[in-house]
């Protein structure tokens, strides 16, 4: 086990490190040079030659490269000209909010998506599975644009119930303080998420179903429910484990689509407004954080998976 963590954790810093050259390559094909996207194109050449000293630019590709990663190293993910703040600062500010946004979303997805495919398995091929089918079905296809914007119309528009935008408020205590704000940003996620999660349920718990040490449990007189929740569940969840390592980078550096629709300020609202104003030290800084989560949460999910199903073995 020791062995392969220790595997792992290597093979994932090498993958970082290869993402961050690749981020590194992106910022010097800008057009003009990122000294030239930063500045503008009134930018004069003196100004130009005082921004590559000062960022280290006007040095080999490989000491660049090393200077670079330096900066990552001590936190510094550069400048936002556009905002005139360091992009860490922005980060700071916003990564909290749409941790807990998606946080939020991925806690009742898991607590509905379980239950909800485990039902669907026992019941499999009769009216309700089938009924529970097709709005997963719907659920999943659904684009999460067209499925706020639904929410919006149905409980702001029509009903007036719930505001039809996120929380504005400047940190995550603020928009914890804002629960009504937090219903459609976390609802549509959430529907998304239980669409896709419950349906990696249902075919694992019915596969698990199948196995001979089911058959053999119920065989001693095992009850229903102890077959379920004492046999069944730990097997067929493992799918799950995965889904679950591979959402810690919505979960971290938040939802694109869903931010954007509420105009909740996270980072995916930062990254679509860094996309409109041609901001790249911010997008290529993101690019980086978004990878370094996929690669923590791929290995957070092989490291669950062999801790809850001991037959797997790493060689």
């Amino acid at each position: 086990m020791t062995r392969f963590v220790l595997r792992r954790v290597g093979q994932s810093v090498a993958v970082v490190i290869l993402v961050s050259l690749a981020t590194f390559v992106l910022l010097h094909l800008l057009p003009g040079g990122a000294a030239r996207a930063e500045l503008g194109t009134r930018a004069t050449p003196s100004t130009i030659r005082q921004f590559n000293i000062a960022n280290g630019y006007n040095r080999p590709f490989f000491s660049q490269y090393v200077f670079y990663l330096n900066q990552l190293i001590h936190g510094n993910l550069g400048y936002s000209y556009k905002t005139n703040e360091q992009v860490s600062t922005l980060l700071a500010a916003d990564l909290p909010k749409s941790a807990y946004l998606s946080g939020l979303a991925l806690f009742f997805t898991v607590l509905i998506a379980i239950p909800l495919g485990t039902y669907q398995a026992v019941r499999r091929n009769k009216p309700d599975d089938y009924v529970l089918t097709g709005f997963s079905f719907v659920g999943y296809s659904m684009p999460a644009f067209w499925l706020g914007l639904l929410l919006i119309y149905l409980f702001s528009i029509y009903l007036k119930w719930l505001p039809p935008f996120g929380p504005q408020a400047a940190t995550v205590s603020g928009a914890i303080s804002d629960p009504k704000g937090m219903v459609l940003p976390v609802l549509t996620l959430t529907i998304v998420g239980v669409a896709s999660f419950s349906r990696y349920m249902r075919s694992s718990a019915i596969e698990s179903l199948a196995q001979d040490y089911i058959r053999t449990a119920r065989a001693k007189g095992v009850t229903k429910r102890g077959v379920l929740m004492g046999h069944m569940l730990r097997n067929a969840i493992l799918p799950i484990v995965t889904l679950l390592g591979l959402s810690v980078p919505a979960l971290m550096s938040g939802n694109l689509i869903t931010e954007s629709v509420f105009n909740y300020p996270g980072v995916g609202l930062l990254f679509w407004s860094s996309t409109t104003t041609r901001d790249y030290p911010t997008l290529l800084a993101l690019t980086l954080v978004v990878a370094v989560f996929t690669v923590v949460g791929s290995l957070a999910a092989d490291i669950a998976y062999s801790l809850i199903d001991r037959r797997v073995r790493y060689t």
